[in-house]
């Protein structure tokens, strides 16, 4: 039995870890990971650890994936075998060269050929063991019966080396030729040739590690200069084992979006038709709803749907709108809001977006407790553990209901406006659809924040960013009986009241008080007034983790060091400490906070570094990969957008012995050279791109365009034939309230498709056009989720 974890990389960069699930051979990871892609990257891949005390952890396999061939296994679950890691095909990066080739005309007044190959520079090689490598490049002209090798100079300590040296290959050596067949051994010489690059990590005293290698024909050259980045590329004849089968295999589910972003105007139309949405009669004939429909998972529908109308501010009436068509099918008021329609995907979402402080400041500190030091809880009789006493699980698991059910229901003051606008519409039209129960109107309430918002956070707290990882089997079991709990708490609407004081004395041992702050809860929450504090609120914890700062006074033989040390950020203060849970040793107010920018690494030479500029000299900051240097970056601007001395301008570079490395100037006062990403004030904590998600809507219609002709159609069958339906399989899947409507939305739906598809296909050419053979084929503006 082994200790295993598995590690998420782009390329050789580990951005994610799992936990360690101990003594198994069949380890069950359960873990979710979510993240914005910020940079180019060639392999997606997924490192099996077998983790050990003494020893360096043991690789025992890995699944790797190309981002090509992502779009293939994206939204499915699928089983991969895991793979051998072999050195030779663990590579990243990119090298830039420039390729010639010359005729000259020798002495005696023949021709012969001179390829001349410009090695520029490389970006992106790997850390060797944590470190910058020191990487040099071997270039060759390799053919049947030649192989001319030369190297260039080592550089240190770089994952972005400049050489900048240029290497010239004879290619002909016409003087041993006829003139007669020249021109034909010169043609057989070139189809056979190429140029190949190696570049290596200088291993000083032990041995070079192969870092990647490029292969280029020199027949397709002609007589041009060539000029092209070239990904790196794994040996092909690397180690390669028999024994595949014998390493096992892993359970992945990968869902992969890479979005074209094209500039905004090219989605006026399309945004206006779904922003307009709210206003159409009725809403299932608007091109948000018909979005939903055409759809097969709602889910792709709802995230940029939702994202894209809180943009804009026209949530809460499409909301509305779509719950009020949903409440027309509801029969029973105890299943008001219980399905997986398009009213209840789009609040669950709306909730996951703006709900994420109002979590964190009510649930974090009691699931920090319950994950930390964890009591047992198991209440069912077959799953007890020896010696386990079932009326102290009792006592625990009671505590643990009381204690996140009082907090629950202290925390109105922290929710939300957004969500109690739309709480409000909900409970109203509710009430209106059933005016003769007077418990429908918490229910319609408590079906949301309980049952799919508090009660989900629970039971998979690390999916809320409220935990770092999954739970332990035994405190995950407790966070579903406490879950559960809350669930039959939320449940208002289908308790008789009897059973609601029962349980509320069972698990709250007071029922007066209890009663009373759970519907003073659900009436604040729902309610549009402005609710006042009643002291001053606690600050919210944003993020926290490990990461390095460059030393702000002492020095080590002369020079600054880095140190590691545990950060944290609230919504008040940024600090960092000595250990976890230890006292600050340095705090910056958040209103002190000028700017938040990335720091170039030629400062320092190392990677996935950024600083926080204030009051006081810069604090320069290594977070310990892209993805988490990105969601730091992140944070800090988000907090800080409404300081009113943000700077306009920065350093992209280090103060660095007498002057900035960017713009040479010596004052260490002097202004910046560089413009702030982002130098405006901005009123909103939800940082959304409107036209990526714009984008995403247009790629789903694209998708789904034969749904859209079918459910046209079915318009027009319906508009010129009024009796009953012959065929209903051919439309019966799709809501069409009136026919004359939807249709009239479905034509202007696909008109502005068609036209966004001659821009993208415009783009396309022209990208085409202007790559190069061996170049990278980036967009315009890359987006990648």
């Amino acid at each position: 039995m082994r200790d295993f974890f598995c590690t998420i990389n782009l390329d050789q960069e580990e951005v994610f870890r799992t936990q360690v699930v101990e003594k198994s051979l069949s380890p069950y990871f359960g873990e979710e990971f979510y993240f914005e892609i910020p940079r180019t990257f060639q392999w997606l891949s997924f490192y099996i650890y077998d983790k050990s005390v003494l020893q360096k952890d043991l690789r025992i396999g890995k699944v790797s994936i190309k981002k090509e061939d992502l779009c293939n296994y994206t939204g499915k679950e699928n089983w991969f075998m895991l793979q051998p890691v072999d050195s030779n095909s663990e590579v990243q990066g990119k090298v830039h060269l420039e390729l010639k080739l010359n005729e000259l005309i020798t002495d005696n007044g023949s021709v012969c050929q001179q390829l001349v190959v410009h090695i520029k520079e490389c970006h992106g090689l790997p850390l060797i063991n944590g470190q910058n490598c020191d990487p040099y490049a071997t270039v060759s002209l390799v053919g049947p019966s030649r192989n001319d090798q030369k190297k260039t100079k080592v550089k240190k300590k770089t994952s972005n080396p400049q050489f900048n040296e240029t290497f010239y290959f004879e290619v002909t050596r016409s003087s041993s030729y006829t003139k007669k067949s020249q021109f034909q051994v010169e043609e057989e010489d070139i189809e056979k040739l190429e140029v190949r690059v190696d570049l290596w990590n200088n291993g000083n005293l032990v041995q070079d590690i192969f870092l990647g290698e490029i292969k280029v024909p020199v027949k397709v050259l002609k007589n041009d200069s060539f000029q092209a980045w070239y990904l790196l590329q794994p040996r092909e004849n690397g180690n390669k084992s028999s024994k595949t089968d014998d390493l096992g295999s892993l359970r992945l589910n990968i869902c992969y979006t890479e979005d074209c972003v094209l500039p905004s105007e090219y989605y006026a139309s399309l945004r206006n038709l779904l922003l307009k949405s709210s206003d159409v009669q009725p809403i299932s004939a608007s091109a948000a709803y018909i979005l939903s429909e055409v759809c097969r998972d709602k889910y792709d529908a709802v995230l940029p749907l939702v994202r894209l109308l809180l943009h804009h501010h026209k949530l809460v009436p499409f909301v509305a709108a779509v719950a009020e068509l949903d409440l027309k099918d509801t029969q029973e008021a105890n299943t008001i809001f219980r399905g997986n329609s398009l009213a209840t995907r789009c609040v669950d979402e709306m909730m996951k977006i703006v709900g994420k402080h109002y979590l964190k400041v009510t649930l974090k500190p009691v699931i920090d407790e319950i994950c930390e030091s964890p009591k047992p809880c198991e209440i069912d009789p077959i799953k007890l553990r020896e010696g386990d006493n079932v009326e102290i699980n009792m006592e625990n698991l009671r505590y643990y209901v009381d204690k996140v059910f009082r907090e629950i229901v202290r925390s109105s003051i922290s929710c939300p406006t957004l969500m109690c606008d739309v709480f409000y519409s909900l409970r109203h039209l509710a009430a209106k659809r059933f005016p003769n129960d007077p418990h429908v109107q918490y229910s319609a309430v408590s079906s949301f924040v309980f049952l799919r918002f508090f009660a989900v956070a629970v039971v998979s707290p690390h999916t809320f960013h409220l935990r770092p990882h999954h739970p332990d089997a035994q405190t995950s079991r407790t966070l579903t009986l406490i879950s559960k709990a809350i669930q039959t708490l939320g449940s208002w609407g289908s308790l008789t009241k009897s059973k609601l004081v029962r349980l509320l004395k069972f698990f709250l041992c007071i029922f007066v008080l209890p009663v009373v702050f759970f519907l003073k809860f659900l009436d604040d929450v729902s309610s549009t007034e402005i609710k006042e504090p009643s002291g001053v609120s606690e600050p919210v914890h944003l993020k926290e983790g490990e990461m390095y700062k460059r030393a702000q006074g002492r020095t080590r033989i002369g020079k600054k060091n880095f140190k590691k040390r545990w950060f944290c950020l609230t919504t008040r203060e940024f600090t960092y400490h000595k250990q976890q849970d230890k006292e600050p040793i340095f705090t910056i107010p958040i209103k002190n906070i000028l700017a938040v920018e990335k720091l170039d690494e030629s400062s320092f030479n190392k990677k996935n570094m950024f600083q926080v500029l204030h009051g006081e000299k810069p604090l320069y900051i290594q977070a310990n990969n892209c993805v988490e240097a990105s969601e730091w970056i992140e944070a800090l601007c988000r907090v800080t957008r409404c300081n009113q001395r943000r700077l306009s301008f920065y350093h992209p570079s280090a103060f660095l012995n007498g002057n900035w490395l960017c713009c040479k100037a010596t004052m260490e006062n002097t202004e910046g050279c560089a413009r702030c990403t982002a130098d405006v004030p901005a009123d909103t904590q939800i940082e959304i791109d409107g036209d990526r998600e714009t984008e995403r809507i247009y790629s789903l219609f694209t998708v789904n365009r034969s749904k859209l002709q079918k459910l046209e159609e079915a318009c027009g069958s319906i508009a010129v034939y009024q009796g009953p339906r012959k065929e209903p399989d051919d439309y019966s899947n799709f809501t069409i309230e009136d026919s004359v409507a939807t249709f009239h939305t479905l034509q202007q739906i696909i008109d502005t498709v068609e036209k966004l598809n001659e821009s993208h296909e415009k783009y396309q050419k022209k990208r085409s056009s202007s790559a190069k053979y061996g170049s990278e084929e980036n967009p315009i503006v890359g987006k990648v989720s």
